[in-house]
């Protein structure tokens, strides 16, 4: 790969590497649809606790030299996902530059440890980056292969955005609001259904595999399905098979962390969502249709995925009915999952990452 047009980028940027570096100012690298801001609204929030310090959004899909500017004269410089130009801008030693990475713990490959192309382009963008923060010691080893980075710049601190769960919500307001919305009774209890994408496309139609007649057959006196689906994912469903009443598409509900928080049960199947959902210790079923496929054929696992998720495998639509009639949901494999995961999980995350940068 050229990467031409990062190289580009960067060079418009080292017209201002010479800018002064004001210790007051923190910027965010964003993208324009301001995808995973959770972290950064969160450091924010840190910071404004201590004292006058200016935020800059920096947008990586907009160029303008003024926005490169106050890059280039910020302190801290927090990044939330992959920003290639990153390999080719010259930076101060004065600025501070720091990954959140925008999901919480490790579970399927990515990076360096599936697509050995990007590893020099990884390791040049580590060697740029000061700090990645992570939710555990034990998944350090996993982090530093997928960005390239030596294990001394990775810190375990926690995911700011997780502060969340910690924050007082009025969960019968969120849920009542919710329901209203959908226009559904509520009385209702929640199931949220979140599949993940496949690469291979005949798997990403879940209504070939999840026989929806049925389920709220069984289901529809206690519980509402809430489908959330893969931006992916879309491509390959019919709004067609939707009669009204059979499930909600909360595909769009702006706060995915909202949906887990008033869910009663999770189903899943690969989605990295179960590693957040695991800490509020309710049920999680993996719907998983294609497994073998899928263990074939698809970037793979940091563990074993059969015995290591936090909760039953279910192969067929009527395995999952049956589970969730009998509610035979095994719980016990959660807090050992979630003790991989987390080194702390306290609502403190936010606090330890500006804490360090400070001290």
């Amino acid at each position: 790969m050229s990467y031409f047009k990062h190289k580009v980028y960067g060079i418009l940027f080292n017209l201002f590497k010479h800018t002064k570096i004001d210790e007051k100012s923190v910027s965010f690298i964003i993208d324009s649809r301001e995808s995973f801001k959770g972290n950064l609204d969160y450091i924010k929030k840190e910071f404004e606790k201590r004292g006058d310090y200016k935020f800059h959004f920096f947008y990586k899909d907009k160029l303008s030299f003024g926005s490169f500017k106050k890059l280039a004269g910020s302190k801290y410089i927090f990044l939330n996902d992959n920003f290639f130009p990153l390999a080719f801008m010259n930076f101060k030693d004065e600025n501070t530059i720091v990954q959140l990475w925008h999901a919480p713990g490790a579970s399927k490959k990515f990076g360096g440890s599936v697509d050995i192309e990007s590893r020099d382009i990884l390791k040049k963008i580590s060697e740029n980056t000061d700090y990645l923060i992570v939710t555990s010691d034990k998944i350090k080893g996993y982090y530093s292969e997928a960005f390239q980075m030596p294990e001394s710049k990775i810190k375990a601190l926690g995911l700011p955005r997780m502060d969340y769960y910690f924050e007082n919500h009025d969960l019968d307001k969120i849920k009542e609001g919710f329901l209203k919305r959908y226009n559904i009774s509520q009385d209702k209890k929640i199931i949220l259904y979140a599949p993940t994408f496949r690469d291979e496309s005949k798997f990403n139609n879940v209504f070939d595999y999840l026989n929806l007649n049925k389920f709220n057959e069984v289901f529809s006196d206690e519980y509402v399905l809430a489908l959330r689906l893969h931006p992916k994912i879309k491509n390959f469903y019919q709004d067609d098979i939707s009669s009204r009443g059979q499930y909600v598409d909360v595909s769009d509900f702006e706060s995915e962390q909202e949906l887990m928080l008033i869910s009663d049960i999770l189903i899943t199947d690969y989605s990295s969502i179960m590693i957040e959902y695991a800490i509020l210790n309710r049920p999680i079923i993996f719907f998983t249709y294609d497994l073998d496929s899928y263990l074939a054929n698809e970037r793979g696992f940091y563990y074993d995925f059969k015995t290591t998720v936090p909760g039953p495998i279910v192969y067929t639509s009527d395995e999952l009915i049956d589970l969730i009639v009998n509610a035979d949901f095994d719980k016990s494999k959660i807090s050992g999952f979630v003790k991989t995961q987390f080194d702390e999980i306290d609502g403190q995350s936010s606090k330890r990452v500006v804490d360090f940068l400070l001290k």
